[in-house]
């Protein structure tokens, strides 16, 4: 069982983020520190990537794996609120690698679930119980968009179903939530619950609260959440704490719909959450399922805490391809 260094990538829209992994034996052995490079600075990946590779320790790599912020089909792949464009066919080519793996980025954290250690999950709520193996993991999380992965463990393998899950029709669970969506369907006709659970969808919810008109919120999404954290402006407190409700009914239905043993948070958005979500809704939200009810509190909900899952679910994936 030979170990491997490869390189590997976590892009996103405004950062890219680079570290080298050890691999071996279908595992990632130890991941190094990351280095984040702009996305601005760089004309295209290649260019960031050559930026990364000039300053690696070691011999020069001849493997790579990438995790991307876009869904990863066709012979172009344009990633998500950047200019960047990669073509599969050549791109390995490009790198001056000799095996190349892609995968999307929330994918990537659908790999990482498989592999990371025990403490780098923080349980949420329910039993502290690890996923069985075999078993299924659904894998959520809230950001830009409303990423939704499943994760099938085997005893000594692993799988993942990348998923466009967010997608799915927001189905409203009371009043408020009822007057929400006939306002956001005036917007945008069909409404998907990305519009609602995702970073931007909190200036959404605290619109729809009564008296948000006459106290207009912060001027951007950045100050809304930071005076929704702090409880600097009640509205958007309120409306946090409608979203994290929202964010446990959305879970408890994906983990129903996945047949799931087990739920894990990802994302910067739920790691800001974590102190509030046990304080809300969220646990109340995902159990209320009617004749489910009992079989959903006994399901355990983990939080991703290491540092860099992205990265290390790249390495993952790459470590877990066949042969």
């Amino acid at each position: 069982m030979s170990e491997r260094e490869i390189g590997v990538a976590d892009i996103g829209g405004t950062h890219a983020r680079f570290a080298i992994a050890c691999v071996a034996g279908g595992c990632v052995r130890a991941l190094g520190p990351a280095a984040v490079l702009r996305v601005a600075d760089y004309p295209s990946f290649a260019d960031a990537w050559r930026a990364f590779a000039a300053e690696a320790p070691g011999p020069t790599l001849r493997a790579a794996a990438l995790a991307v912020a876009c869904p990863v089909r066709g012979d172009e792949l344009k990633l998500t609120n950047s200019p960047w464009r990669l073509r599969p066919a050549a791109l390995a080519a490009e790198l001056g690698v000799e095996q190349l793996t892609i995968v999307n980025d929330f994918g990537a954290i659908g790999h990482a679930v498989a592999q990371l250690a025990p403490e780098d999950f923080a349980l949420v709520c329910g039993p502290r119980r690890a996923p069985p193996r075999p078993g299924a993991v659904s894998v959520i999380g809230p950001g830009t968009g409303l990423g939704v992965a499943l994760t099938l463990l085997d005893r000594d393998s692993h799988r993942v179903i990348e998923t466009e899950a967010g997608h799915f029709g927001f189905a409203p669970r009371d009043a408020f939530e009822d007057a929400l969506l006939a306002r956001l369907r005036r917007k945008f006709g069909r409404v998907s619950t990305e519009r609602i659970l995702s970073g931007p969808g909190l200036a959404e919810i605290r619109a729809a609260l009564p008296g948000a008109e006459a106290a207009p919120g912060p001027a951007d999404d950045k100050a809304l959440w930071e005076a929704a954290l702090s409880g600097a402006d009640p509205l958007s407190r309120a409306a946090l704490e409608r979203f994290c409700a929202g964010l446990g009914a959305f879970a408890g239905d994906i983990a129903l719909a996945h047949g799931a043993d087990a739920l894990v948070l990802a994302g910067a958005l739920s790691a800001r959450l974590a102190d509030l979500l046990p304080h809300t809704d969220f646990a109340n939200s995902l159990t209320a399922k009617g004749r489910f009810a009992a079989m959903m509190a006994a399901m355990p909900v983990w939080r991703i805490v290491h540092p860099q899952p992205g990265l290390f679910g790249a390495a993952a994936a790459f470590a877990a391809r066949p042969d």
